[in-house]
């Protein structure tokens, strides 16, 4: 019955099109009226401690990278040092797409500021080059969501805190599935781009080669730094994130002088506006959560799951089959602090490595950035190329396609990840 009163409330506040935080405060209210256990005091003390966190500190600090690298020109030297090696091959820019995608997201490890840079800068150019428009839009969105997986991910920050994950193990569990995403995009990218007829593209010399390089090699710096620095047990997750900041914002005045005072002020502007949407979504969950573990209501899910317990191959399946859709109607971060906490405890009790779980959430949760009707990442593409939704969903199927079987790859074999992750431990 617990579980009725949860997602009734929660569902119904939505339905009235109340913004998530809120229907999570209220939901936790609900929670405390139906357990009789109503205490105002304790409402706003789980408030107050939702956002008083030492990891948390991270997400303000990614958010400001990935701010920094787009506004200092780190992002558009990532791209050309890709079109350099990549851009006179056949479908070149979609290779160049999905390499930038895949270095920007070992940076910043947010999909709606890698896409942005993406979409910004290479949709133009795809359409120049008589690109089809929904093969395009839809390579751009599928690569932005490879962000939360690579580190450093602001999503893993925040599923490490509300289920008492390792960060840092998440983080670099996060590597070779990230890897294996790219790798699946460039297999769907070459099977699409076989019929394209496009001007030939001259290929840049070995000195134009050495010189992107050259100019992109500050920013190549930043991932070797954070993982480097994470395994050798250098920083924390939330010391990176400071030394990010601190990075990216040395590189854009010191090195590449893009980045003025007007700028500066308005990347920070823009950063402070998306960390209070998040770290009041932080908080409001934590009233919710608090409630969700008063309620038991793990344990209920667990008892309906039970048939499920004995198999985890099956049991992370199925869970994955629910964040499939849920990500349709729920963006990703509040996917993972409404569900992190009820199916982490769940898949750990069957015997699911929670590094692996973790990982695996994320990245269902990222998909579901790309699947409509909510699809934040495809209005982020949508609003910047200026299509409609029935072009950015025909061209992002194929790509989706592609990252089901990704999945269905990393739940038949859990050792993609554990056994590298056991590596780099």
């Amino acid at each position: 019955m617990t579980v009725v009163v949860f997602l009734s409330s929660l569902l119904g506040f939505m339905a009235f099109g109340m913004p998530i935080a809120f229907a999570l405060i209220l939901t936790g209210t609900v929670l405390m009226w139906y357990l009789d256990f109503w205490d105002v005091q304790l409402l706003a003390q789980n408030l107050k401690a939702g956002a008083d966190s030492f990891p948390l500190l991270a997400v303000p600090f990614f958010i400001l990278a990935g701010e920094l690298m787009n506004a200092g020109g780190i992002s558009r030297r990532i791209i050309a040092m890709a079109q350099a090696y990549f851009g006179h091959l056949r479908g070149g820019l979609g290779y160049v797409a999905i390499a930038a995608a895949v270095l920007l997201a070992s940076m910043s490890g947010s999909a709606l500021a890698d896409t942005a840079a993406l979409a910004t800068l290479l949709l133009p150019m795809m359409r120049e080059r008589g690109y089809p428009l929904s093969a395009s839009s839809g390579l751009v969105a599928a690569g932005g969501i490879i962000a939360p997986i690579i580190p450093p991910s602001m999503p893993f920050v925040i599923y490490g805190v509300v289920t008492n994950t390792s960060i840092s193990q998440l983080f670099l569990a996060g590597l070779v599935p990230g890897l294996i995403m790219g790798a699946g995009l460039v297999i769907a990218w070459t099977l699409i781009s076989r019929g394209m007829q496009e001007p030939p593209q001259a290929k840049a010399s070995k000195a134009e080669r050495r010189r992107a390089l050259a100019d992109g090699v500050a920013a190549l710096m930043l991932p070797v730094i954070i993982v480097g620095g994470l395994r050798g047990g250098i920083f924390t997750p939330t010391e990176a994130a400071v030394v990010a900041a601190v990075y990216a914002f040395l590189v854009s005045t010191l090195l590449y002088r893009e980045l003025d005072w007007g700028a500066l002020i308005e990347v920070a502007t823009r950063a402070s506006r998306t960390t209070a949407s998040v770290m009041f979504l932080c908080a409001a969950a934590t009233v919710s959560g608090y409630m969700i573990t008063l309620a038991q209501l793990p344990g209920e899910i667990a008892a309906m799951l039970g048939p499920l317990a004995d198999h985890p191959r099956l049991l992370v399946a199925g869970i994955m089959l629910l964040m499939i859709a849920v990500g349709m109607v729920l963006d990703l971060t509040p996917t993972i602090l409404i569900l992190g906490p009820v199916l982490a405890p769940i898949a750990m009790k069957a015997g699911v490595d929670p590094v692996y779980f973790g990982v695996m959430f994320v990245l269902i949760g990222s998909i579901g950035l790309i699947t409509p009707p909510v699809g934040t990442v495809l209005n982020v593409v949508g609003g910047i190329g200026k299509l409609r939704m029935e072009v950015l969903v025909r061209g992002v199927m194929p790509f989706f396609l592609m990252y089901l079987v990704v999945v269905a790859l990393l739940i038949l074999f859990p050792a993609i990840v554990t056994v590298p992750l056991a590596w780099l431990r």
